[in-house]
């Protein structure tokens, strides 16, 4: 069997290997359909010539172990950058050269019929896509696509690990679902204020609505369309404290300890520089001046905003506008998130804007 062969590539040898291959050699399956009256069909058992049994706890691990060496096939060339998270696979293609854009792009298509064939896997053509990202729609390229003569059907906007990406990367889509599923939590918690306390509403809160806000929020966070979700927030926030549309929701987050959408966005994107310091550099290591700055962050040469707007060039800026005690807590995560927390909170901020002016606010003076 090809697995057996790809496990012993990866030092799986002897007992191991022979266990396992006991528990996949002479196995048999069949299919049974059960219909809308309880009555039960069967298929005839089948021999599983290949793959792995079908709803084992093994069967995904197996599957992983079968297409792990995927990703050295098709990036060779080291153009090409194949993602795997489970079943699910990704493969990114850059190139400056449209010419030899399109090439790679064929090359990397002929390379995976390879591997398919050579392993017996096969392409669902209906959930396999390809899609161009662009900075500007107007710059898209017309490619068509196909594998053994079929067509890979081009898209604006696919989902990835829980997220919705368009071609232009504006989140524009993904927070639209997301504003369908905060109108849905609001009206659950209309519906509980009547009947549970206000802790329990804060607990509901952060199970129907801070778990939809913060997942993926350094990606989409610093998109314009956020304001929507900012919106919907304080829409719940004033449910939960059964106050009227138009009471002002700053002393209100405080009163919850919620963090407010742009302070929850500033928390998550410098948690992740912190647990990825390794990935910046900073000013020190660029030069030997000793200036105030030296410490902080150096931000990459761009012109373009989206690459502004991204995690890395953000997460940056803001990392450098932090109060020097936070900063210079960096290497002790737990304190620095503790720390930051706490200035957030004090500072409640509305707006990326009142955080990089935060030195302008006399209530904050102790951390100037």
């Amino acid at each position: 069997m090809i697995l057996l062969s790809k496990l012993e590539s990866y030092g799986i040898t002897g007992k191991a290997k022979n266990l396992i291959k006991s528990y996949l050699n002479d196995r048999y399956q069949r299919v049974r359909i059960k219909n809308t009256y309880s009555n039960n069909h069967f298929s005839e058992w089948e021999k599983v010539k290949q793959g792995v049994p079908q709803g084992s706890v093994l069967g995904p691990l197996f599957f992983l172990l079968y297409i792990n060496d995927l990703p050295g096939i098709i990036n060779d060339t080291h153009i090409s950058k194949p993602t795997i998270f489970a079943d699910d696979t990704n493969i990114i293609i850059t190139h400056p050269k449209i010419s030899a854009f399109k090439e790679e792009i064929n090359a990397v298509i002929e390379k995976i019929s390879n591997s398919f064939q050579t392993n017996l896997l096969v392409l669902n053509f209906n959930k396999t896509y390809y899609m161009h990202f662009s900075t500007k729609s107007k710059f898209l390229i017309d490619i068509q696509l196909s594998y053994k003569g079929k067509p890979i059907t081009n898209t604006l906007s696919t989902r990835f690990l829980g997220l919705t990406l368009d071609s232009i990367l504006s989140w524009n889509l993904h927070i639209e679902q997301l504003s369908s599923k905060l109108n849905s939590a609001c009206h659950v918690i209309r519906l509980l204020k009547t009947i549970i306390s206000t802790k329990n509403l804060r607990i509901v809160y952060f199970a129907y609505v801070h778990s939809i806000i913060t997942y993926g929020i350094v990606f989409w966070g610093s998109s314009p369309y956020s304001m929507n979700i900012f919106k919907l927030q304080k829409r719940v926030i004033r449910i939960i404290t059964k106050v009227d549309n138009r009471v002002s929701c700053r002393k209100l987050f405080k009163k919850l300890n919620i963090l407010l959408l742009y302070l929850q966005y500033i928390l998550s994107i410098l948690l992740f520089v912190v647990n990825n310091i390794h990935e910046f550099t900073i000013n020190s290591d660029v030069h030997s001046i000793r200036t105030r700055h030296r410490s902080d962050l150096h931000p990459p040469l761009t012109r373009l905003m989206k690459h502004k707007k991204g995690i890395y060039y953000s997460g940056i800026k803001i990392f450098n506008y932090l109060p020097r005690n936070i900063k210079n807590l960096f290497r002790d995560v737990k304190q620095f998130k503790l720390t930051l927390k706490r200035f957030l909170s004090v500072g409640s901020f509305y707006t990326l804007e009142e955080y990089f002016d935060w030195t302008s606010r006399s209530d904050l003076g102790c951390y100037v």
